[in-house]
């Protein structure tokens, strides 16, 4: 997990053609003979995946949008790149989650248990105007929002009774784990209650308040997660039929892997809400998945409407959104985090009542902008200005 809240952790491939040697991601060697590899194939034709199983060692996953992970000798990596029906090979690299610890220093369940049983309005929530929503009775009830990150404490009082279907690709780890989408880090319980905390008279309130969360757990209880899981639970949301896919994770390089997938989903009606990176203070370091134009990039605003010191800029900003000091859920308990992955989950919970509201993914992301205030910043700090969620759903942002 990310604790200094400036920099992406740069252990993954500079691009997809880059070489794989050197990623570590190497099985078992035979006696004298070449190392075995995980990569992602993609190809173009029914011949391309006849090739990719005939050199795999052992077929890990299978994509619906024509793709694989598979166990392969270094040596077939060449051939298999030069072949016209292989759209390309990439080592199966990693994404992490993208956040810093602001409050208690100690693991799940360390945090802060708020001392009382009295529901607090993070400013976040108040700053995009969320609870006139509410009050006007707008709580996206009859959505679902997928949380694709570390999974989502399956037992938290204020999550609970928004929970949904959950599925792992990274089983949770520990005592604590009631099922296997657990959350044995504390990020995704984090993000999932910025987007939709239950408006039930304790601890914090969400964006929205009663959407159906969904855990879909592909980060490990350190925060990371390969390009292959991170693809296949993009892919799952968009199975599912999910409106809201929220992405509180990235890399500084791309996975033309995780870009399929989130062709894929965008191409099914998810609307795919990706963190912009706390690569800060850069210019133009959008990370990935956000950088892709399936994805509403987010940056982080601080309470006083500035950028986030730690908050990556860049062309491909859509929206900024709260990310600096955000109190939300998290196992056991609550704390504070601040990053971009705190600023991504408030447009997840605002597209989500524009989605219960009947908007496909793509009115909704023009609406989330359209209706965006412009707090002064650059266009590659704040994209189309900070998120207003009262004025997206036609209210006024001064009604009480």
């Amino acid at each position: 997990m990310e604790r200094d809240g400036c920099k992406f952790r740069r252990d993954v491939l500079r691009g997809v053609g880059a070489a794989v040697a050197g990623t570590g991601l190497v099985g078992v060697a035979s006696a004298g003979g070449p190392e075995t590899v995980e990569v992602n194939v993609g190809y173009s034709a029914p011949s391309g995946l006849r090739a990719a199983r005939a050199e795999a060692a052992a077929v890990v996953r299978e994509f619906a949008f024509d793709a694989l992970t598979i166990r392969v000798s270094e040596n077939a990596i060449a051939g298999l790149r030069q072949r016209p029906d292989v759209r390309y090979v990439e080592a199966n690299g990693t994404m992490h989650a993208i956040h810093h610890r602001d409050g208690h220093d100690g693991g799940p369940g360390g945090g802060d248990d708020g001392g009382s049983t009295s529901q607090t309005l993070p400013w976040g929530v108040d700053r995009v105007d969320a609870e006139t929503a509410h009050a006007n009775g707008d709580t996206g009830a009859g959505a679902d929002v997928a949380i694709i990150d570390t999974g989502i404490d399956s037992d938290h009082p204020d999550l609970q009774a928004n929970l949904g279907e959950g599925k792992a690709f990274v089983k949770c780890k520990g005592g604590d784990c009631n099922v296997a989408w657990d959350d044995d880090n504390d990020h995704g319980t984090h993000c999932a209650g910025i987007a939709d905390a239950d408006d039930n008279d304790e601890g914090v309130v969400g964006v929205s308040t009663e959407a159906t969360l969904h855990a879909v757990k592909v980060l490990d209880k350190r925060g990371s997660g390969s390009f292959s899981d991170i693809a296949a639970g993009i892919e799952y949301t968009a199975d599912q039929g999910w409106d809201v896919g929220s992405l509180s994770l990235g890399a500084s390089s791309g996975s033309q892997t995780v870009k399929d997938a989130c062709t894929y989903a965008h191409d099914r009606g998810v609307l795919l809400v990706a963190a912009a990176g706390n690569d800060g203070p850069c210019t133009d370091c959008v990370g990935y998945p956000a950088a892709y134009s399936e994805c509403i990039a987010v940056a982080s605003s601080a309470s006083d409407d500035t950028l986030s010191d730690f908050s990556s800029t860049g062309s491909e900003v859509e929206l900024i959104a709260p990310g600096t000091d955000i109190y939300s859920t998290i196992p056991g308990g609550y704390d504070t985090f601040s990053g971009t992955s705190m600023a991504c989950p408030h447009v997840s919970g605002a597209a989500t009542h524009l989605m219960a509201n009947g908007y496909t993914n793509e009115e909704a992301r023009s609406r989330l902008k359209s209706t965006a205030e412009d707090v002064g910043l650059a266009d590659n700090e704040q994209g189309s200005g900070l998120l207003d969620a009262a004025t997206a759903l036609g209210y006024d942002s001064g009604d009480d």
